[in-house]
């Protein structure tokens, strides 16, 4: 009998494996609006291309009907009873700033207001030179929009609507011209359409070959996110996109695996405790003040000491200039103190170059020492706290967050089939599991009549920044935790930078937090490896982009045609 041969095992066919190609930094274009500047850029450049992020659109219908939304975030009614409390509190920081001591020991000393009032009110321009260099935008021949700086130079004769599509960190809806979320979107779109060719060279038929990375505020409203995704993918035809936290940008852009962001922007400071790319929703706060705020308050207190120059801060080169002038004078040093002499110097287009030279006194503080007495920022109007609120569900997405807890307990308890089921066929290649374990766990348990914890907070003040962060803090889930974020803050933003500050928040802040959570290590970073605090968030998302961790976070075009928001509720790296 023959040998029996044994059968050789036939060997298992290895399927290849899907090679993900690296992300090309070149094709990526990253974006950071804000209310102020539009900052966007290339990954792969080393910082981004900002524009004033405005729109002027030629006003073709009634002349008498036009609308300019203002540079400078408007003064209120100034009542004298406001007028009275804000000289009070003005008072006050004059007195604490009067018992503070300086580098060498020596108390501060200050100079009556009103010797630097009859000094400026005796101020004359002097004329510098011949007629200025700056020149009103040359308009082209039926050119229907402008936008950028090219808005700011416009001169005021031109009928044109002037429309910044992004107030206090929002989408700007008004009931005015232009105020529409669609007229909003449309007015987006044309500045980023046009940014993108003028700036980086991008044809807006070669879009299609590049991905778009969307910063969006920590604390936002879903629909707006939707329609920003949508202009991305659908209107300007990006191949892809991904959208991400501005906190948690920031912490990557600086390098830190946890912090707790204080971004001071130009009309809104947000704050958020970070740990390890997650930034805690209960932790994030949205208050409607900023830099832009602080140069209304600055001005305020110059007109008081006789500023000379007829300033208006509706025009915008006049917002402009006092912009600058606050940069330039304003500061938190202690060892500078009395009245001290500062120059500026006056260019407005057809007209010569003017050179003032007034006297300043501790006004210069006062004003950037708001953020901790945010009451004098009233002159702006009544400001108030938002945090994030729970997802309650999109017409195109109904299933909120408390919807999809209720099933899942439900199922769990009484093994019966949940009626998400059917719901959720269409969408079977998502993954459902994901959807429920991206919930947060620290939420209270649903009910009925459950209470949204993320809320307008009850303050019978306004907090300012340093109370603001220990109540960001407060916030978090557990102790080991809150010394974490007590150990590090990280500061970005424009409207923050101002000489000393960071002492004096360092000051403020040991006096308030906990005993128990009181660190040796308790650091304050304003400039994250020597860069431009304005620029940490965008670059922070540039690296992201280019991670290989990121491959999952791209939502393509198709994707968004056929789920719409549902793709952003699953592949968010946040939770929706």
């Amino acid at each position: 009998m023959a040998p029996i041969m044994s059968k050789k095992p036939v060997p298992t066919p290895t399927l290849p494996e899907t090679l993900i190609e690296p992300i090309q930094p070149t094709s990526v274009i990253v974006i950071h609006p804000g209310s102020k500047y539009l900052r966007f850029g290339r990954a792969s450049e080393a910082f981004p291309k900002a524009i004033p992020h405005v729109i002027a659109r030629r006003n073709k219908l009634d002349s008498s009907l036009v609308h300019k939304d203002p540079v400078s975030v408007p003064l209120i009614n100034m009542t004298p009873e406001l007028t009275t409390s804000l000289n009070e509190i003005q008072n006050a920081i004059s007195t604490v700033l009067a018992s503070c001591l300086t580098r060498e020991g020596k108390l501060r000393y200050s100079v009556p207001s009103n010797v630097v009032t009859e000094h400026n009110e005796k101020v004359k321009p002097q004329i510098v030179c011949g007629q200025s260099e700056i020149a009103w935008t040359k308009l082209e021949e039926n050119q229907d929009f402008l936008i950028g700086d090219d808005v700011l130079y416009l001169n005021p004769a031109e009928n044109f609507n002037i429309h910044w599509p992004i107030r206090r960190g929002q989408l700007n809806l008004h009931a005015g011209i232009g105020g529409s979320v669609s007229s909003v979107i449309s007015d987006l779109e044309a500045i980023w359409s046009t940014a993108f060719q003028k700036y980086l060279d991008i044809n807006l038929k070669d879009l299609k070959s590049y991905r778009a990375v969307l910063v969006i505020p920590d604390v936002y409203k879903r629909e707006h996110v939707k329609e920003l995704v949508n202009l991305l993918l659908c209107r300007l035809g990006f191949m892809s996109c991904f959208v991400h936290l501005e906190s948690v940008c920031a912490t990557f852009g600086a390098g830190v695996s946890f912090a707790c962001v204080v971004d001071v922007g130009d009309q809104k400071t947000a704050i958020s405790c970070v740990e390890d790319g997650i930034s805690h929703r209960k932790t994030r706060l949205h208050i409607n003040y900023g830099g832009n705020d602080i140069t209304r308050l600055f001005y305020w207190l110059q007109e008081k000491l006789g500023f000379p120059y007829p300033c208006s801060l509706e025009l915008p080169l006049d917002a402009l200039m006092m912009q600058e002038l606050k940069e330039m004078f304003c500061h938190v040093n202690l060892d500078i103190c009395g009245v001290q002499d500062k120059s500026f110097l006056i260019k407005r287009p057809d007209q010569p170059a003017i050179r003032y030279v007034i006297k300043v006194g501790d006004e210069c503080l006062i004003a950037p020492l708001a953020l901790f007495h945010p009451e004098l920022l009233g002159i702006t109007g009544t400001k108030n706290i938002r945090t994030q609120q729970r997802n309650e569900g999109m017409p195109d997405d109904p299933h909120d967050e408390l919807y999809l807890i209720q099933t899942q307990r439900r199922g769990v308890k009484d093994n019966v089939e949940g009626p998400s089921e059917q719901s959720f066929a269409e969408d079977s290649h998502l993954n459902t599991s994901i959807l429920e374990e991206d919930i947060d766990s620290t939420d209270p348990p649903p009910s009925i009549n459950v209470k949204e914890v993320e809320q307008d907070l009850n303050c019978d003040q306004l907090l300012g920044v340093d109370q603001a962060i220990v109540q960001s803090i407060e916030r978090c889930d557990c102790d080991e935790l809150k010394m974490k974020m007590y150990s590090c803050i990280l500061l970005v933003g424009g409207g923050m930078m101002f000489n000393g500050i960071h002492t004096w928040l360092r000051n403020r802040l040991q006096v308030q937090i906990p005993v128990m959570f009181r660190n040796e290590q308790f650091e304050i970073i304003t400039r994250p490896k020597d860069m431009d605090p304005r620029v940490t968030v965008w670059k922070g998302a540039a690296l992201m982009s280019c991670l290989d961790s990121a491959q999952e976070l791209w939502i393509k075009q198709k994707e968004w045609t056929k789920y719409n928001v549902k793709v952003l509720r699953e592949k968010a790296p946040f939770t929706w």
